[in-house]
């Protein structure tokens, strides 16, 4: 009996912790998440995180060495900030912080929180054009819009069996916090070590292209800007391409979707 007492009482948890996140938007995302850690304490953890990370590198001279880049990433930044209010109200209240790291990686990432990065390497070897550099900050962006990062920690979360770590769980939802789970550390995980799910990045890559488009950027280029990364030479793909894998279905959905939005480009052009 205490075994069936047992197993409903972990299933009415995992059933709390089945919502969404977003809005569907004119890409229609629409997918029910299993959403067990706080998202209030995951922000808080990725917020401390960049912050780490940031002063790590300031000693470096690695933090925003180039006042021209920095100014064309954050100008970017913020015209496709504004319309991540289609998928989620919440995010124009987001403090959101965006820097340049001087990094050989072809690489650019978006904490929990709206915390950005994007690393010179993606900007000088791709000689990336502002609508691709759009593409990839609006890809990145929508994991956090979406909140990927905190669904991954919930899904190792449930993984893990035992009464303990269920019962953890519970105690999220019952506002008593998360007791013995390290946060710092998945976020860090999350972020920067375990790959994204194929699902995770054909949402990502759907609600990269509306913002784009929605910023007055080609949504098309989604599809030049992964062409330039598979072409990108070495033994070693780049970072951006070991996490998030590009192939024919990949470039087909994202064909498909950047036509969806094309409309909504063509508007915000007429606008400007």
């Amino acid at each position: 009996m205490r075994i069936y007492i047992f197993a409903g009482a972990a299933l009415a948890v995992l059933a709390v912790g089945c919502s969404t996140t977003t809005e569907q938007g004119t890409v229609g995302v629409n997918r029910s998440q299993l959403l067990l850690v706080s998202s209030a304490d995951m922000d808080k953890a990725a917020a401390s995180q960049y912050q780490q990370l940031i002063q790590g590198e300031k000693p470096k001279g690695n933090v925003n060495q180039d006042p021209k880049q920095v100014e064309r990433v954050r100008g970017i930044a913020n015209r496709l900030i504004p319309q991540t209010a289609v998928f989620r109200k919440d995010a124009l209240e987001w403090h959101w912080e965006v820097n340049v790291l001087t990094s050989s990686e072809v690489n650019a990432w978006c904490m929990p929180g709206g915390k950005i990065a994007v690393y010179t390497g993606l900007i000088e070897k791709l000689q990336i054009t502002d609508d691709e550099l759009a593409a990839v900050m609006g890809h990145e962006i929508s994991h956090a819009l979406r909140e990927h990062g905190r669904e991954r920690a919930s899904e190792q979360l449930a993984a893990n069996a035992g009464a303990t770590v269920l019962g953890e769980a519970a105690n999220i939802f019952l506002g008593t916090g998360q007791t013995g789970t390290d946060l710092a550390g998945t976020v860090t995980q999350v972020t920067f070590l375990l790959p994204y799910s194929r699902v995770h990045e054909t949402e990502a890559d759907r609600m990269g292209v509306e913002l784009a488009a929605r910023a007055g950027y080609d949504p098309r280029a989604a599809i030049t800007l992964w062409q330039k990364m598979g072409k990108l030479g070495g033994s070693k793909p780049p970072e951006l391409l070991s996490t998030h894998p590009s192939d024919e279905t990949r470039m087909k959905d994202l064909a498909d979707y950047s036509q969806r939005v094309m409309p909504l480009y063509e508007q915000a052009r007429a606008k400007s």
